[in-house]
């Protein structure tokens, strides 16, 4: 992105428990995971460290053969490195979305997560809140899936989900203005629609021009942004409704 979130000028009034929890999960789930250097436990040998690492990924990413049935479980890309035997498709579902490729791909999604996560949490609760980050993550697998549904490359990272509260954010809270490093050095205070809009036509215009190309898979999963992002606009629409309907602020809810 060539812009970079800071700051949200929108005073939350309770403290963003979801989620500063859901980025401390994504957190220690990368601390755990074979490919960081704090996972002691695993092989310090490289040739079964990989092996280490491409079983990880397997065994918790969303696979989309696996998703729609073409396979009861995918094929390690190296047979020799072992087996997924007991993996659980739909927990590797869920699971996908705290699992992430590399420290960068990791602190790029918790910025945007930190930014927008306590402002749509703020405005329509926590439970809401948890229960739209984990179905418009679950949204975008399939969104992601459904482009090759006889795909055997895992897709990692919580970025369908976070795009699924920049959705929501979209629908409940636009009117904020975002502090934002431009180009990753210029400062500058941008509306939320401004920033969260440019984010989608953004990552539509990769989804569109990337899919159709012969070869040009970059491995950055734009479907599920799109997908999460779509979600998550239905879901801040249908809780606007709700809330309009009860003449309750659903934000003071639990």
């Amino acid at each position: 992105m060539a812009a970079l979130p800071l700051n949200d000028d929108y005073p939350v009034r309770r403290a963003p428990v979801v989620a500063y929890t859901l980025i401390a999960a994504n957190v220690l789930a990368y601390l755990m995971s074979p490919q960081a250097a704090t996972a002691v436990w695993y092989s310090a040998d490289m040739v079964e460290r990989f092996c280490e690492i491409q079983d990880y990924f397997m065994r918790w990413g969303a696979v989309p053969a696996e998703m729609f049935g073409y396979v009861d479980l995918a094929e390690p890309v190296v047979p020799e490195c072992g087996s997924l035997e007991g993996k659980s498709v739909w927990l590797s579902v869920f699971a996908s979305m705290f699992v992430h490729s590399g420290a960068f791909h990791l602190v790029g999604n918790m910025v945007y997560l930190f930014v927008f996560g306590p402002v749509v949490e703020d405005r329509i609760g926590r439970l809401r809140f948890l229960a739209l980050y984990l179905v418009t993550g679950l949204a975008a697998a399939y969104g992601f899936a459904l482009g090759d549904p006889q795909g055997q490359i895992p897709m990692v990272g919580a970025s369908g989900a976070i795009s699924g509260v920049l959705g929501a954010y979209l629908v409940v809270q636009f009117r904020s203005r975002v502090t934002t490093l431009v180009f990753g050095v210029v400062p500058m205070r941008l509306p939320g629609w401004a920033l969260v809009g440019s984010y989608f036509v953004l990552q539509y215009l990769l989804y569109v021009t990337t899919s159709n190309a012969p070869g040009a898979g970059s491995g950055v999963a734009y479907a599920a942004h799109v997908y999460g992002f779509v979600a998550g606009v239905i879901a801040g629409w249908v809780v606007y409704r709700l809330r309009w309907r009860s003449g309750t602020r659903l934000s003071d809810v639990y």
